[in-house]
């Protein structure tokens, strides 16, 4: 990653969650990300995966992956991505399983999704 920044377009103006961050991750490497809740952890973490939506906007930088930029992707690349190359498993247990619906129809659905 070189160089992210994303922004929030608020009602009162912007505000910078993610400000000019660069890092490398090798293969084999595990990175982690701590800190206080509303600090852009979880905002990171997204925009790893392009999963950014409004109000929020990546403003800044790249994300390479195998010397490619993410961001550049189209639709069906992304998909294709996320499916096979890299993942996200959120913290929040409202946006994980969902507590309703058995886990085996839930991974199943991801399988079919990607």
């Amino acid at each position: 990653m070189r160089d992210l920044s994303v922004t929030y377009h608020t009602r009162l103006g912007p505000v910078s969650a993610v400000d000019h961050v660069s890092f490398d991750i090798r293969r084999g490497e595990i990175l982690g990300l701590v800190g206080e809740s509303g600090c852009g952890k979880s905002t990171l973490g997204k925009a790893l995966l392009r999963m950014i939506t409004p109000p929020a906007e990546i403003t800044s930088g790249q994300i390479l992956f195998e010397g490619e930029d993410i961001l550049q992707f189209d639709e069906h690349r992304l998909r294709d991505f996320r499916g096979r190359k890299a993942s996200m498993i959120f913290q929040d247990p409202m946006t994980s399983l969902n507590p309703v619906q058995r886990v085996g129809e839930q991974i199943a659905e991801a399988i079919l999704t990607h």
